[in-house]
């Protein structure tokens, strides 16, 4: 098994700092986001407060990812790719996924966005992914396992008829954007690796008002509901302390 990092002082500073800045832009597209605004357009935004704040994108360019946003709406689970025609809709459910490198190190984050006023279907789907990122934050405490975190977000989502996808987790992050270990959206109590203080964590869940599959569009990028119905997602980036998670990645 691949060695999980625990962080020095000086690297969590740094991963602080990363944080701060993918939140703080996050707010920014948040607040951008109305019908007629396309994704392209919030991608160019995205772009241009990145350089404003010293940053350097996380995903353009990883694996060949073509731009800095992540941009994916509806039935769109993850992944997807800012379009020039793509205006957002109300009641559109928005999904904005960012990241970025700061002095070398990352963070990530996602939050869903109603465009407008949404269906009372869609905004319980968004809670509930929501409250279940926080029951998961609750979760990582040293001494705990990763089998704690994503139990804690498949209880929560299921016992309100949802589904979690499995073919997507959240991750390690630190001086990669993807390190060691793998943080499914599911498991059992006590199972998996013990965490640690001072391991740093993307914990992400995706959650669909349907069926828990998902296909790939021909773009080789773009995760949609098998189904076609609605999901969200909600991501932090999280440092497990002896004195409980701290969340990089949410508003000071």
């Amino acid at each position: 098994m691949s060695q999980v990092g625990i962080k020095s002082r000086e690297e969590i500073a740094l991963m602080r700092q990363a944080g701060r800045i993918v939140c703080e832009i996050l707010d920014a597209l948040e607040a951008a986001v109305a019908p007629g605004v396309t994704t392209w357009e919030l991608d160019a935004l995205a772009a241009e407060l990145t350089a404003r704040k010293g940053a350097r994108p996380a995903f353009k360019g990883y694996l060949g990812f073509p731009c800095v946003l992540c941009a994916s709406i509806n039935e769109e689970v993850v992944h997807g790719i800012p379009s020039r025609t793509r205006k957002l809709a109300e009641g559109d459910l928005m999904k904005l996924d960012f990241g970025v490198s700061y002095r070398g190190f990352f963070g990530d984050s996602a939050r869903t966005v109603p465009v407008g006023k949404v269906s009372a279907e869609a905004r319980a789907l968004m809670e509930a992914t929501r409250e279940s990122l926080h029951k998961a934050i609750q979760a990582m405490l040293p001494g705990n396992h990763l089998g704690d975190i994503g139990h804690a977000v498949q209880r929560h989502v299921e016992a309100r008829g949802y589904s979690v996808v499995r073919g997507f987790t959240g991750h390690g992050i630190g001086r990669k954007l993807h390190e060691h270990p793998q943080v499914p959206n599911h498991g059992q109590p006590g199972g998996g690796m013990k965490l640690r203080a001072g391991m740093v964590l993307a914990v992400e869940p995706m959650v669909n008002q349907g069926t828990d599959e998902v296909e790939l569009l021909e773009d080789e990028w773009t995760a949609v509901t098998a189904d076609g119905k609605l999901s969200a997602h909600f991501e932090h980036t999280v440092l497990i302390t002896d004195c409980g998670p701290e969340v990089l990645t949410r508003r000071a």
